[in-house]
């Protein structure tokens, strides 16, 4: 028999299904991994194996990370890049990030995992694209195990140096048959696309300005192959849009056309300077993007049309990024900082809070092409995230809690519970030891820096 699990009378029940449901005095019966059934407190079954009261709380589906860099979590506000723009940002970072090792790979993803997971986090991706001193994608998939996550791991690639005419240096990049033969291997061993999976693999070379066509293309046939989603960056800013028209004569929606990176298959981060074709594009083939305001931001990348995308018709989610151009992996944030910068950009009725939550819910289930997660529905996976309305952030929202949750400053989770289990419990992470392991990532991000 599959645990039972009750989470009963809710202040408000979120479900983000079809129908939008804001289900007041909610509850919801979980068995095993999925939710069995969610509705009015009086009218679910009242015994289960574990009862959690969730009077003063409110309930939404778990929060879905679109697009990270977890091991930037050791370079966090870097003096020498606190102002830079994208590429000279890059080009001070790259010699600092040469010098990872497995370890710091395996301790930043579970720093930043954590980080995620208080935030209301319980699916993310992660793209990891540099590989040096023996590091492997496998650091960042077992850390992921340790943390209880769903993640989606990318194994990204550099393929093309400075001495070819990309941004990276040529001690950061790898040969491409090697990284398609360790594409391939991570694949076939980890890759899970069974309904609910807790761990798939992405194929994600890093971005046009430091791959080849060639890679691109045969990246693409290798991830068709096997049936796995694809990730790249994409017309961050302008920078990277002189790029694609001085080396391939296009712009970066008509590069990825050309190279068959479109489809319900991919999702491209960023995408600030995308065009009226590239949305159009993405609109009629089914193309994501993962949104990631506090990185535009930081980085004064641009302020990416959203509100035209989803008009549009257009897959958006959201992303932390790397937590070296963002710097915080709080999804909840992102969620609040998604709304007010398309309101700077296009003005008060742009966004609200309900779009700006679905973007991390719904929104990201369907960039990282699932129907299994980011609503609160009979047959989902059980992953919620779980805020207490009495918190002082939220003190005096009471007219509108739903909106207060974007709004405001909810804080940390009170509850989370991902894949049917209670990863925080009132407040406390219960799969690590959290000041160990910042202690931990204080040293090695000292270490890394020395």
């Amino acid at each position: 028999m599959q645990p039972t699990l009750l989470l009963k009378n809710a202040e408000i029940v979120v479900c983000m299904d079809d129908a939008r449901r804001e289900i007041r005095n909610g509850s919801i019966y979980i068995r095993g991994d999925k939710i069995e059934a969610v509705g009015a407190a009086e009218t679910l079954p009242q015994q289960a194996d574990e009862i959690i009261d969730l009077r003063g709380h409110i309930v939404v589906p778990g929060l879905i990370n679109t697009h990270h860099h977890m091991y930037q979590s050791l370079t966090r506000v870097i003096p020498s890049v606190q102002n830079g723009e994208l590429f000279n940002w890059l080009t001070h970072l790259y010699p600092i990030w040469q010098k990872l090792t497995p370890e710091m790979i395996h301790v930043s993803t579970q720093t930043a995992m954590a980080e995620l997971i208080l935030s209301g986090c319980t699916t993310t991706s992660d793209h990891l694209y540099v590989y040096p001193n023996g590091c492997r994608l496998d650091d960042s998939i077992h850390a992921a195990a340790t943390m209880g996550m769903r993640f989606h791991a990318s194994r990204g690639s550099m393929s093309v140096g400075q001495k070819q005419g990309g941004l990276p240096p040529d001690s950061l990049v790898e040969k491409e048959s090697a990284i398609l033969e360790d594409t391939q291997r991570v694949i076939e061993r980890y890759h899970d696309d069974s309904r609910g999976a807790m761990l798939r693999i992405v194929v994600a070379p890093c971005s046009p300005f430091s791959v080849s066509r060639e890679l691109m293309k045969e990246s693409a046939a290798l991830a068709r192959h096997y049936n796995v989603s694809m990730h790249t960056h994409l017309a961050e800013n302008d920078s990277d849009i002189r790029y694609s028209r001085e080396k391939f004569n296009m712009t970066p929606a008509q590069y990825v056309e050309d190279l068959g990176w479109v489809g319900h298959d991919v999702w491209h981060a960023h995408c600030v300077k995308l065009d009226e074709h590239g949305i159009a594009l993405f609109a009629r083939t089914g193309t994501g993007v993962a949104h990631c305001p506090c990185s535009n931001m930081r980085l004064a990348s641009g302020i990416a049309p959203v509100r035209h995308m989803c008009d549009a018709g257009v897959n958006v989610g959201l992303g932390v990024d790397g937590s070296a151009s963002n710097d915080s992996s709080d999804l909840i944030g992102e969620a609040r900082q998604a709304l007010l910068l398309q309101r700077v950009g296009f003005g008060p009725d742009a966004m609200n809070a309900r779009q700006a939550l679905e973007l991390a819910t719904r929104g990201g289930a369907k960039v990282l092409n699932r129907d299994d997660i980011g609503s609160v529905a009979p047959g989902m996976q059980a992953d919620l995230a779980i805020f207490d309305l009495n918190s002082l952030g939220l003190a005096g929202a009471g007219h509108d809690p739903v909106a207060a949750l974007v709004f405001c400053n909810p804080g940390q989770v009170a509850y989370s519970v991902i894949n049917g289990k209670v990863v925080v419990r009132k407040g406390e992470l219960a799969v690590i030891d959290l000041p160990e392991l910042v202690s931990r990532h204080n040293k090695l991000a000292a270490q890394l820096m020395a």
